[in-house]
């Protein structure tokens, strides 16, 4: 399987959205990214907490998904690559094609897939829709990060080529388990001892299992003044 890069994007100038800072329009069209361990030269996050680190390097987004949006109304006027703060766009691959622990070569750097993206209320104020975020991680049109295996230079003419697979979790399934609104103790089990994985996700997953029941979610999809207290996470 070899794909095409569509778009690579980065950018390091903060902006707020919803009185909160985000880079998710810092992003602008580059011919090349310089990719560190745990870095893009010229790419930063604003909130290091949820952002960012060794296994959230690099954010792939299918740029298709813009198109399904928009059939859903779920997007205020026109958006394409980069709105979603994506350093990937590709056309072709998606999550039911990419599995978590996917190790990929893409020109001469090594990446391995950790997660799907778990989106957060700034999404609903990009695209001014209430519900934005919650129809990502209903839907799983999220796209996927990467940890940095093997450092180096992506050019926007190299090809996407899946060097070895390591599970049997899609990530469009991972989404589906991670973001289920039941308790599944097998489930978690399962997604928990997936190679590659996200060792947040792990760590998460791990608690649930401790804690038998399932974290809040409201804050994250709807922020600070969330009022959706029929989700459980």
């Amino acid at each position: 399987m070899i794909e095409k890069i569509s778009g690579l994007y980065a950018g390091d100038k903060a902006g707020l959205v919803a009185a909160v800072n985000s880079m998710i329009d810092a992003k602008q069209p580059c011919q090349q990214l310089l990719v560190g361990t745990l870095a893009v030269e010229g790419d930063s996050q604003a909130d290091l907490k949820h952002h960012g680190g060794l296994d959230r390097v690099l954010h792939h987004f299918p740029r298709e998904h813009y198109s399904q949006y928009r059939r859903w109304d779920m997007m205020t006027g026109f958006k394409d690559a980069p709105a979603m703060g994506e350093n990937i766009s590709t056309v072709g691959l998606d999550e039911t094609q990419v599995n978590i622990g996917d190790i990929f070569a893409i020109g001469e750097v090594r990446v391995q897939v950790t997660q799907g993206r778990s989106p957060c209320f700034k999404l609903n104020h990009q695209f001014g829709h209430p519900e934005f975020a919650l129809a990502m991680q209903t839907s799983g049109l999220c796209g996927w990060f990467y940890r940095i295996l093997t450092p180096g230079t992506l050019y926007l003419s190299d090809g996407i080529r899946l060097i070895e697979r390591c599970s049997n979790i899609s990530v469009r399934e991972s989404m589906a388990i991670y973001f289920a609104n039941q308790f599944d103790a097998t489930a978690y089990e399962r997604l928990a001892h997936c190679p590659g994985l996200a060792q947040a996700w792990v760590v998460n997953l791990q608690r649930r299992l401790a804690s038998q029941k399932i974290e809040p979610w409201q804050m994250r999809l709807f922020g600070p003044d969330a009022t959706h207290s029929d989700l459980s996470a």
